[in-house]
């Protein structure tokens, strides 16, 4: 038979409802993985049952390390450049060779220590995850039961009807790492007429894509606080997608939320508030969807730092654990999902890490029971890559798509669907109807995103002209169909396709979104706006204003694209690294906005583009300026890569590169001993300590420009003259220390056991609600930002829309029927692989070799898998049960300019729960943030004119997740303070309800 896993049947897992799983032992409790029946990552897998085969004890240093390919490949293993572009034959590899020396360095440090401890080196790929501490939730909910999606299941299911049972493994299967022409390629149904699929990273922009914009970052996004922006963006975005021919983008980003400030991929998402979050993901699906593109919500879920996030990746078999309780999960890090699929979101993407023990894309509570029935998601979930980590398992607990296709390691053409998904189907293990349903999920996905509709979406070649029209691993224009593999085939692969808009219109949307997004925090004696001609207060012999621009992050370093996926920080900071990085088709830098932007008639400019000041060799070049502008950055990315000792997470929130000291030369020195003004800006991914210069005399203004995108300088001018109003607002908070945002906001950055645990012990106590627990005072709150007028908060009015009551209303019959198809298994003669048949190298195929493959042994079904799992209260409809977004509470309040000039500002409502209140089904006391964030609009006003400005407040606004009922409840003793302001800590009218 076919088999993914050795030894018997485990308990598969996922929440720790109690919140405090146990630390594992470092050397004994030796186990199985935690995942339903998922195979020892140790094991080769045995489609037979048989022993497994072990690697030789000479071949243990190649385990450790993956297989990196020949030179003459042009490749080189995940662990090097993740989804990077491989760089094609001659072009420079010295970015493979560093991070392999890194991990040579890791893995021999570690190796000794096993085996100086007496355990031997082999023992760490014998350990596993313990079991994991959720109950399993079986069967995989079929899709097809909501009213928005039936047509669409209507039509899929007439096509699934047809297709063969290798037609469904291919749809479900990817073809493998840089088998074709995007990051993510599946193999077409031809005989129905269903087209190979496209998968395209990211949520910046697209990567590995010529003629494209690069967008400012979802942080810079997030910072704007304006939905309009949050749409536009996307919808553009989305449109660039399309016209590259690619049919599923790989965002948005929500997970990581933002937990731990130093998060290496925090700024792929847009912000660390569950509702910011929400509302901007949410308003991103809209925007890809309403183009045709299948968006993808990702990364599902807890994925928090990159240290030890993918097994092998980091020196260590298994990924880290991330340990929450059910409370904390639907409260902070699936509230955006949630609103994803209320959204109608096509696709989310399952993460690499283990949650409570149980591997995320293996976990039949997170994608059967919370996602598929709960939040009633309708399309398909997605592995992220190589992040599948068993076979029939993960089919079973809920993963539709595997992707890139190969199986444990990157490029090993040992896929853990392909040949395997229909062994398993063809023997029973694998019921047909959880295979239909995988297939019948993406090809309705296809169906509502209407990429049937040829005219939008032409036929692939030979039928006709559509399809990628680039390719993800050449630049140039003619190169190799099918570059992972052995065939030398060569075709026009990047056709350099436009898409930026008519007239850079794109640009100008991504300058727009940048200015929005940089958020002034100081401004003392009003030194911003600049005036264009300097001040007339100052002028040297020659009556000319002298302005003094320092730091590398003004200038252009040797250029954006420099690096693999923008792994380096030289230049100015525009983006962080990683498979969300994208390449640069121009970048604006400050000095160059700067210098177009100041009068050359009447001001004089001086720069240095580097961190170190050569005061030896310039002494005046400090002292003769009348204004210093100084650079400063942080940058952090994804775990593929590391650059200057930043392991993707970031080690501290200090600026790199000597930053901070730069910052205090200048404005200690500038003019006579300080006696001139200067201004900081900060490119960063994430918050950014400042307490060694933010209160020396001489910094007068401070400005956080995030990572801005190709019109960073453009941008960033816009805002310092005040030819737009400063209306960035934080998405995050600014603590005085790292140690500000408690243990939970740490990194683990050394593993604690051989399956990294990290228990998320704060709970709900991220980023400002633990500030406000703690009474920390920060040195900016969450959404402060400084604006060129002033505004005033009045007249709040509260109306009861609906009266309080504890519960939703019971959660509605499905209103749709799924699909149905006859349960036969298919003749296995129809699977095998075709007479004549070309077998290309790496490439995964559907295909078996004879039907004497197939063996019909009992297969272990994980322990829970024939028990009935009653329906969630909380479920419904997308995004749950629709009652908890019905409107309780109409919160009115008018907003005025008091200031001179036109500006905008961020109303922002916050709700603070009733005290001493106690669950009714556990009899618990229930702790609250002070206050949580439950809506917000961006408003822009004239001088002196006013807005009433209007927001509805939902059951779920009000309600908190109750363990014990496993649903919503709405405390109703008690009153509920609603306060309205600029900020978490400004706040200037409240009202009870």
């Amino acid at each position: 038979m076919t088999r993914f896993s050795g030894g018997s049947p485990t308990r598969e897992g996922l929440l720790n409802t109690r919140g405090d799983s146990p630390q594992r032992r470092f050397h004994d409790d030796v186990t199985r993985p935690s995942s339903d029946s998922e195979k020892p990552l140790d094991d080769e897998i045995d489609l037979h049952g048989n022993s497994p085969r072990r690697t030789p004890m000479g071949d243990w240093a190649q385990r450790w390390f993956g297989r990196y390919h020949t030179p003459d490949q042009g490749y080189c293993d995940r662990k090097d450049t993740g989804r990077g572009r491989q760089p094609e034959k001659g072009r420079n590899r010295g970015f493979c060779s560093r991070y392999r020396i890194c991990f040579i360095t890791t893995g021999v440090i570690l190796a000794l220590f096993l085996i100086l401890s007496g355990s031997g080196v082999f023992w760490i790929y014998k350990n596993a995850p313990k079991d994991g501490l959720s109950p399993p939730w079986y069967p995989s909910p079929l899709g097809g039961t909501v009213k928005p999606w039936e047509e669409s299941y209507r039509k899929a299911a007439m096509m699934v009807e047809k297709m063969t049972l290798v037609d469904k493994v291919n749809v479900t299967t990817g073809t493998g790492w840089s088998q074709d022409m995007c990051v993510g390629n599946t193999a077409p149904a031809n005989g129905v007429g269903f087209p190979a699929l496209c998968l395209q990273d990211g949520p910046l922009g697209l990567r590995f894509m010529d003629h494209s914009t690069a967008f400012p970052a979802a942080v810079t996004v997030g910072a704007t606080w304006s939905k309009d922006l949050m749409y536009k963006k996307s919808r553009a975005h989305g449109m660039e997608a399309k016209m590259k021919g690619v049919n599923i983008l790989l965002g948005p980003s929500m997970g990581p939320l933002g937990r731990m400030p130093a998060g290496g991929r925090n700024w792929e998402g847009f912000g660390p508030d569950p509702v910011l979050q929400a509302v901007a993901a949410s308003l991103a699906i809209k925007g890809i969807q309403d183009v045709g593109v299948i968006a993808t919500a990702k990364h599902f879920i807890a994925n928090e730092q990159e240290h030890f996030r993918q097994a092998f990746e980091w020196g260590l078999p298994n990924a880290l654990s991330s340990n929450l309780d059910d409370r904390t999960l639907h409260e902070l890090y699936l509230w955006p999902f949630a609103e994803s699929v209320r959204a109608g979101v096509g696709s989310v993407m399952c993460s690499y890490q283990l949650v409570n023990n149980s591997y995320a894309c293996g976990n039949s509570k997170l994608m059967n029971g919370i996602l598929k029935d709960e939040l009633g998601f309708q399309g398909f979930v997605q592995s992220d890559w190589l992040a599948q980590r068993s076979g029939v398992a993960s089919a079973l607990a809920g993963l539709d798509m595997t992707l890139p296709g190969d199986g444990l390691h990157w490029l090993d053409a040992n896929s853990l669907f392909g040949t395997r998904l229909t062994e398993a189907a063809l023997n029973g293990s694998l019921p047909m109807e959880r295979l239909n349903d995988m297939a019948t999920r993406i090809v309705a996905a296809w169906y509502q995103l209407k990429q049937d509709n040829q005219t939008e979406w032409p036929a692939p070649p030979p039928e006709g002209d559509g399809g990628p029209n680039f390719s993800s691993f050449t630049d140039k224009k003619i190169g190799l169909i099918h570059p992972g593999s052995d065939d030398k085939t060569t075709a026009e692969v990047n056709k350099f396709v436009k898409v930026q808009g008519k007239g850079n219109s794109h640009g100008q949307l991504a300058r727009q979104i940048a200015a929005e997004g940089t958020v002034l925090v100081k401004n003392e004696g009003g030194i911003l706006p600049l005036s264009k001609k300097g001040s007339s207060k100052k002028r040297d012999a020659a009556g000319k204003y002298k302005v003094g621009i320092f730091g590398e992050d003004a200038g252009p370093g040797v250029g954006p694209n420099e690096c693999p996926d923008r792994s380096c920080n030289q230049g100015t900071l525009g983006s962080g690294w990683g498979s969300g990085a994208v390449d640069f088709p121009y970048l604006i830098t400050p000095l160059q906005a700067l210098k177009a932007t100041f009068d050359a008639d009447a001001v004089g400019i001086t720069s240095l583009l580097s961190n170190d000041i050569p005061v030896k060799t310039s002494p005046s070049l400090l002292n003769e300026q009348d204004l210093c502008l100084v650079f400063v950055n942080s940058d952090a990315g994804e775990g593929f890569e590391a650059w200057d000792g930043v392991r993707a997470d970031r080690n501290d929130l200090y600026t790199q590169k000597g930053g901070d000291k730069l910052v205090q030369r200048v404005a200690r020195e500038c003019g006579n001993n300080g006696s001139s003004d200067t201004i900081v800006v900060v490119h960063a991914v994430g918050p950014v300590v400042m307490e060694r210069w933010i209160d020396l005399p001489g910094v007068k203004a401070v400005v956080l420009a995030n990572l801005p995108g190709e019109e960073s300088g453009n941008a960033l001018a816009d805002v310092l003259f005040g030819d737009v109003d400063a209306s960035g607002r934080l998405p995050y908070t600014v603590g005085k220390s790292l140690a500000d945002y408690g243990p939970g906001g740490q990194i683990l950055y050394y593993p604690n056991s051989v399956v990294p645990q990290q228990d998320f012990k704060e709970g709900l106590y991220i980023d400002y609600r633990h500030f406000d627990k703690e009474n920390i005072t920060p040195r900016y709150e969450f959404g402060y930002g400084l604006s060129y007028t002033t505004f005033e908060f009045s007249n709040l009015t509260l109306t009861e829309k609906k009266a309080k009551s504890a519960s939703p209303a019971p959660r509605p019959d499905a209103e749709a029927t799924p699909p149905s198809y006859s349960p036969a298994i298919p003749d296995p003669s129809t699977a095998v692989f075709p007479s004549g048949f070309r077998k290309l190298k790496n490439r995964i195929y559907p295909y078996i070799d004879s039907v004497s493959d197939i063996k019909h042994d009992p297969y272990p079904y994980p322990k829970g898998y024939d028990e009935v799992q009653a329906p969630s209260p909380a479920g419904g409809a997308e995004g749950g049960n629709p009652d908890l977004y019905t409107s309780h509470l109409s919160v009115s309040v008018t907003l005025k300019n008091t200031g001179a000039r036109k500006g905008k500002q961020v109303v922002q409502v916050y709700v603070s729960f009733p005290e001493n209140i106690v669950d009714p089904s556990t009899g618990d006391q229930i702790d609250f943030p002070p206050r949580q964030l439950r809506g917000f609009e961006k408003v822009e006003l004239d001088a002196g004119t006013s807005e009433i400005v209007e927001l509805e407040l939902t059951r779920k606004d009000f309600s908190y997740w109750s363990r014990g009922l496993g649903n919503w409840v709405m405390p109703t003793e008690g009153k509920f303070t609603v306060s309205v302001g600029a900020s978490s800590r400004d706040l200037p009218v409240k009202g009870e309800w």
